[in-house]
């Protein structure tokens, strides 16, 4: 098991990629604290986690209210004792044209997928500093590499969040702290479901392997990149994507 014992908190746990990584955390062994916003999906995978046989508490929490990560963050500690890995999987998108978005929509997910990510990792950097060891996974986006029309506010918050990636791994990796980013193409997530099927086949299109990700492709990218096999990967920015930005 790659990940044996080590505790750790996944955002945006209860469905999509969260779900699928908090499954495949706990399959190789880690105890795996389950957040979201949603307390029906987070009893739901921490029941699904225990009846595979792993371990899983769950704690509802959203990422812009910091006395709420902070309560997560404690009870965490008192019940391991330790956080050896952070998922900033947690996020959000309200498209628009520059031209039609509005304030409420460009704040929001500024909020959520830029200020979310470092809220959750202030809460928990102090924890891997005294421990002298801790692993930070981002999820970033292929539209934070290349951009993407309609999408002016997620660009900039994945874009951000690599910069984010790249200057935690400089002032934390002299600390024991590995600091990575993923960049998923089009997973095939719940969020899908709202979308014609045309618009889904043209999205197959666009990649060279002519299919969408499914979660549990992203999932073992996180699984690799926290367990003890990448080591030395630090500052990375990983494209999981088929192809698709070749």
């Amino acid at each position: 098991m790659r990940l044996k014992d080590k505790v750790s908190i996944i955002t945006g746990a209860a469905s999509g990629i969260g779900h699928a990584t908090a499954l495949r955390f706990a399959a190789e062994g880690a105890k795996v604290v389950v957040c979201d916003l949603n307390r029906e999906g987070i009893d739901a995978v921490v029941s699904e986690i225990k009846q595979a046989g792993g371990e899983a508490v769950g704690f509802e929490v959203n990422v812009t209210n910091k006395q709420q990560l902070a309560d997560m963050v404690a009870g965490v500690k008192d019940k391991y004792g330790r956080i050896d890995v952070l998922v900033n999987n947690a996020g959000i998108v309200a498209d628009a044209q520059l031209y039609k978005m509005t304030e409420e929509q460009f704040d929001r997910v500024i909020d959520i997928n830029l200020k979310g990510v470092y809220n959750c990792t202030k809460a928990v950097v102090d924890h891997m500093l005294e421990q002298g060891s801790g692993v930070i996974l981002n999820a970033s986006s292929v539209v934070g590499l290349y951009g993407n029309f309609g999408q002016t506010n997620y660009a900039a918050a994945k874009f951000g969040v690599i910069g984010f990636t790249k200057t935690w791994a400089k002032e934390l990796g002299r600390k024991g702290i590995r600091s990575n980013a993923v960049c998923p193409g089009f997973v095939a997530t719940p969020i899908l479901k709202s979308m014609p099927e045309k618009v889904i086949a043209a999205m197959e299109d666009k990649v060279p392997m002519k299919r969408l990700a499914k979660p549990e492709e992203i999932a073992s990218v996180y699984v690799f990149l926290a367990s003890d096999d990448a080591s030395y990967i630090n500052g990375a920015v990983i494209s999981v994507d088929g192809g698709m930005v070749i």
